[in-house]
């Protein structure tokens, strides 16, 4: 079953910028607005960068309501659905379509660990709830569980599940999803694997590291789409100190502190989040400085 692809290129995993505990709505303005003069192709809220685990309901809501209002049909929008709860997923999805999204993201459930057939179950659920369409989220280092090709297989032939973001580190799984084609898009869930994804077919990245270089990380997929791959290939080359050092604490730690040092945010988490540590600090100005000049 040949799918639309919710977007093609780069979206942001936008952080949720907090101060005193709240959202910081003024922040995420300039965050979004900044964003969008870089041309980004999509952006995604309220996932794992922007701390969704911690958020509540109305908070969640708000967000979105904010997001879409300021955004205003500038780009692509994607909406984090997903929890370890079908029922909330659910009721979730819900509100994301009614609120007009382009599409929702949502990752497997963690700690649960559903079974094999409880995670077709939970996608299929959710799939039935609304008239959106639908990303699955496949990080096995945070949820503890893989979509495996069997399920994928299963999933696939469900008319509004559209895509997959993946960020296992695995070059034979991003093969295997690969295979599906335009039955299920793949996404980088990782952005150390941008150019590897769009090599072998890949529509795009969902990516941490364009919260700080949203024009840089963007030319890895227009260079690509246009031809130009070994450009493209040096794109990626180019920002990958500054993703590794993105994933020297928990994301969005590291990416929330590096906004901060730039001025954008805060780098208030929520806990069991914590600022990072003075070590991880100095590398980040460190490595900020040596980009300091772009963009």
């Amino acid at each position: 079953m040949k799918k639309i692809a919710i977007f093609s290129g780069t979206a942001t995993a936008l952080v949720t910028p907090l101060r005193s505990g709240a959202i910081d709505f003024i922040a995420l303005d300039r965050l979004i607005e900044r964003q969008l003069q870089a041309s980004i192709d999509a952006l995604v809220i309220g996932g794992t960068t922007g701390e969704a685990a911690t958020l509540t309901d109305g908070e969640r809501y708000e967000l979105f309501r904010h997001v879409k209002d300021t955004v205003r049909g500038r780009c692509k929008l994607l909406y984090g659905t997903g929890t370890n709860d079908t029922a909330v997923a659910v009721r979730h999805t819900r509100m994301a379509a009614s609120l007009g999204c382009d599409g929702v993201l949502c990752v497997t459930p963690y700690y649960n660990k559903g079974t094999e057939e409880g995670l077709i179950r939970h996608y299929l659920s959710i799939a039935d709830s609304a008239d959106v369409p639908i990303l699955l989220y496949n990080v096995p280092s945070r949820t503890g569980v893989h979509l495996n090709e069997r399920q994928l297989k299963t999933l696939a032939d469900c008319e509004r599940i559209v895509g997959i973001k993946e960020a296992a580190d695995s070059a034979d799984r991003l093969v295997m999803l690969a295979s599906f084609g335009d039955e299920l898009h793949l996404y980088a869930g990782n952005d150390s694997q941008i150019y590897t994804t769009l090599a072998l077919g890949g529509r795009g990245v969902i990516s941490v590291v364009s919260n700080v270089l949203p024009v840089a990380t963007g030319h890895i997929c227009r260079a690509f789409f246009e031809g130009h791959r070994e450009e493209s290939l040096s794109a990626q080359l180019h920002l990958l100190p500054l993703i590794r050092s993105l994933f020297l604490e928990t994301n969005p730690t590291p990416v929330k502190a590096m906004l901060s040092m730039m001025g954008l945010c805060t780098p208030d988490v929520r806990l069991p989040l914590t600022v990072p540590t003075e070590a991880t600090m100095q590398v980040l100005q460190r490595t900020l400085q040596d980009y300091t000049n772009e963009e």
